[in-house]
């Protein structure tokens, strides 16, 4: 990882796959060069650039215009914006949209958006003449520290999140931090969850450091760049030895089979609940499951919702507004989640902060007494 210099260069993080390596450019106005980077790695691609009405808006014309510089010929697929779009139905738009214009094999998918665009777009860049190139232009912070990075692409269902999908790794991250300026003060938040998430699952040091200047991670400026970065290389570095999750690539779903099971529950509904928000109800209930387990101790259970309740993330799964289902109904999603196996619960757990782990073979009758309790 590079550090900022005084040109301004961006922070450069690697993801290791061997020939497959890529890039992480990290860093502000780098939307303006995207054409440039692009390029240089993909010399004469044709693209198609996939984003949402509220992103297109803002930055779509930027894009645009910083790839024509480059030569490089484009077409945009506009798709609504909110986690309802990971469908059958715009997979097929965007299918049909990268065929109508001609593209081959050769040219590059461009997703330009937030982790519902990224995840779409790489699962129809993995799938449209065998696999195309896929790059990632992440414009929430959820995008840019975690779902633009390590290649998990698909769609969601009725019976689950995300249970559909490919790996499929992009050809280059372009994170450009001024995008984060324009986020709303909830849609920030709930990125953060998962900058804190790399926190609890090893690095005890950066939940630390976090929750010292979170202030200035949502303000901007350094701390922020160094927040992204280092989640970025806590990322890479797990993907590089895992990348198709059958080790410890799972520790990255610290709060997320919980999380999945309450965003399943309110039917992906973004104004009840939206997935940074679910990830933070979950690792805060990972904790206190773990606590009830006697894996750790309560008193990590208690700084971690300290920590989510200080920058003004939900922590309970009373902070969901509206009704949700019975602990029963839950544990039906739970047991439909992909950290499933052979019917086993698994779940990542907690020895303390940062002492994340796998722990399969849950017992589901512990976890239902849990649901109840926490239901209140």
């Amino acid at each position: 990882m590079n550090a900022m210099g005084a040109t301004g260069a961006p922070e450069v993080v690697t993801v290791g796959l061997g020939e497959r390596s890529y890039h992480i450019l990290i860093g502000k106005g780098l939307i303006e060069r995207a054409g440039t980077e692009i390029a240089a790695r993909l010399p004469g691609v044709r693209a198609a650039i996939v984003t949402d009405g509220n992103v297109a808006a803002a930055w779509l014309p930027a894009l645009t215009d910083s790839l024509s510089k480059a030569g490089i010929e484009t077409v945009a697929i506009t798709l609504p914006p909110g986690e309802k779009t990971k469908s059958f139905e715009h997979l097929e738009q965007v299918v049909d949209g990268v065929l109508g214009a001609r593209l081959e094999r050769r040219d590059a998918v461009i997703a330009l958006g937030g982790g519902v665009i990224g995840d779409l777009t790489g699962f129809a860049a993995g799938i449209v003449r065998r696999g195309m190139n896929f790059v990632q232009v992440p414009t929430s912070l959820l995008a840019q520290v975690d779902s633009s990075v390590g290649g998990k692409t698909g769609i969601n269902t009725p019976r689950g999140k995300n249970l559909v999908g490919v790996f499929m790794q992009p050809k280059l991250v372009i994170a450009d931090t001024g995008t984060l300026d324009t986020l709303s003060e909830r849609e920030f938040r709930a990125g953060y969850a998962e900058v804190a998430k790399y926190g609890l699952i090893d690095r005890p040091d950066f939940f630390a450091w976090l929750e010292a200047n979170w202030q200035e991670v949502f303000s901007g400026g350094p701390a922020r760049t160094r927040a992204i970065a280092v989640s970025c290389q806590a990322k890479a570095d797990v993907v590089a030895r895992d990348e198709f999750e059958t080790g410890d690539r799972a520790l990255l779903n610290l709060g997320h089979t919980f999380g999945h099971a309450l965003e399943a529950a309110t039917a992906y509904d973004s104004a009840r609940l939206v997935h940074g928000e679910g990830v933070a109800i979950g690792m805060a209930l990972a904790h206190r499951f773990s606590a009830r387990m006697n894996l750790a101790s309560p008193d990590d259970a208690e700084r971690v919702e300290r920590h989510l309740r200080d920058v003004g993330l939900p922590w309970r799964m009373s902070d969901v507004p509206g009704e949700l289902p019975g602990a029963e109904r839950l544990l039906e999603y739970i047991s439909q989640d992909k950290k499933v196996s052979r019917g086993a619960l698994t779940f990542i757990l907690t020895r303390g902060i940062g002492q994340s782990f796998i722990a399969k073979d849950v017992p589901a009758s512990e976890v239902l007494s849990f649901l109840r309790e926490n239901l209140l």
